[in-house]
């Protein structure tokens, strides 16, 4: 994540809204006072409000501390000592499904937590366990078992125009509920770094922390987005924050109730957002969309007949602005989704009708890769510099990785010269390396050499 991105959500900007008409389509409610009539959000809010919950979670995470260099020999760690340290927390929730008890919320709120309380609105409180979760989108699912829940009801995110009125709810600080306003600034917003799967609505609001996981409504109170992340420098508030679709939060969750987990569909392609230059080399009418460099063979992609050149402009009816956007919708779709993709091929519109196909697991344990790379659990992700990457999640202490100096949050992007960008490269690649392997390791800005015999 970059030094200027931190994971919060929500806040201000009601004078705004009070001093401008609401849009033909969304009207405020107004009320008298005397002979004035003042828009009001209230009779909204009154119903809205009860879905939000706050979650406060209590674990245990190991920290490392740097050894005075007499110690490191003797304790192999690779100079470092490790030790669990207990740690509490603050965020927010919303319910979505009052019978059953589901309150969706951010990955990193409840992240390594062994104990989650959600207190409601009214006051009570109740332990929550977790149905499933999902780092690379920074989604999770929790579960309470209590009577008389109030949920919200779901917008069409994919809706959503730029200029469109929000209202966010969550508890920041641990101030407890607070309700705040702003406007859709951005759609489709990635390439952040902030998670491995980025399609974010931009909103003008503040943004602070313990409202992540918290709800990012519309005039109708209906939910549209999960807030999660800020853009700013310390971590304060420049009016540039993020929430997750509502449509691509709903996808997830359908896969964590019936599997438990996420089954990410796999379009196979290659590709980048399409820009200006690559729409004059191409000859292409348009500026916006995902260029397609590379069609996997065999892939959903190459079954369903689409090819390297092709130009994809929507998705399921919906314009697509990057490739980056395409890369996020697809991963929160499940295995065996029909997807109906718009698509440009030497400046001829043609729609073509795809079968999404399992994804290749993209977490492994590195035992698995060589043995010399034991207790390490590893992902695809990025640099700190975005390049994409081999991540180092964790390192079990007194382990092979820990003795060859492997580090959480190293990232593996070269094996013996080789270019490494994802944990199957990385697999394949050693799969035919014989004798002494170097990893090029990326850890923060430096770049360094770790050898396997």
């Amino acid at each position: 994540m970059k030094s200027q991105l931190s994971l919060v959500s929500v806040s201000i900007f009601a004078a705004f809204l009070l001093a401008q008409p609401a849009p033909a389509h969304a009207k405020l409610p107004f009320f008298g006072a005397g002979d004035q009539e003042m828009p009001s959000l209230a009779p909204m809010l009154e119903n809205v409000t009860p879905a939000v919950v706050n979650i406060s979670v209590a674990g245990s995470r190991e920290v490392r501390q740097r050894l005075p260099g007499a110690l490191e020999q003797f304790l192999g760690r690779g100079g470092e000592l490790r030790q669990e340290q207990p740690f509490r927390g603050l965020g927010s929730g919303v319910i979505i499904d009052a019978k059953k008890g589901y309150v969706v919320t951010n990955h990193h709120v409840i992240n390594e937590a062994s104990e989650i309380q959600v207190t409601l609105k009214d006051g009570r409180s109740y332990k929550a366990k977790k149905i499933g979760e999902d780092p690379e989108s920074d989604i999770a699912l929790l579960q309470i078992e209590a009577e008389d829940l109030t949920q919200v009801a779901l917008a069409d995110s994919d809706a959503l125009r730029v200029g469109d009125f929000t209202i966010a709810i969550g508890n920041p600080f641990g101030l407890g509920q607070t309700v705040t306003s702003g406007i859709v600034s951005a759609l489709g917003r990635g390439g952040l770094g902030i998670e491995g799967y980025e399609d974010f609505i931009q909103t003008d609001a503040a943004i602070n922390s313990g409202n992540s996981g918290g709800a990012l409504v519309n005039l109708k109170g209906e939910l549209i987005g999960i807030n999660t992340a800020i853009l700013g420098p310390n971590g304060g508030n420049i009016g540039i924050g993020f929430a997750i679709p509502a449509n691509m939060m709903k996808n997830l969750v359908a896969q964590f109730i019936e599997y438990g987990e996420v089954r990410r569909g796999a379009l196979g392609v290659r590709g980048g957002d399409l820009n200006a230059e690559i729409a004059k080399a191409m000859k292409a009418k348009t500026n916006k969309g995902g260029w397609v460099q590379e069609v996997i063979p065999g892939s959903a992609a190459d079954k369903a007949g689409l090819k390297s050149g092709d130009i994809i402009t929507h998705l399921n009816g919906k314009k697509i602005g990057s490739f980056t956007e395409i890369r996020a919708k697809i991963a929160t779709l499940g295995v065996g989704k029909e997807i109906t993709l718009g698509i440009l091929r030497e400046d001829k519109a043609m729609t073509v009708k795809v079968t999404l196909e399992a994804a290749e697991a993209t977490t492994a344990e590195a035992k698995v890769l060589h043995p010399m790379l034991e207790g390490a659990s590893l992902s695809d992700g990025k640099t700190p510099d975005g390049e994409a990457g081999v991540v180092i999640n964790d390192v079990a202490g007194r382990s092979p990785a820990a003795a060859l100096g492997l580090e959480k949050g190293d990232v593996i992007v070269g094996v013996s010269r080789s270019r490494v960008t994802t944990t199957k490269e990385l697999r394949d690649i050693l799969s035919k390396s014989s004798g002494v392997i170097a990893l090029q390791i990326q850890r923060g800005e430096r770049i360094l050499y770790v050898l396997i015999r």
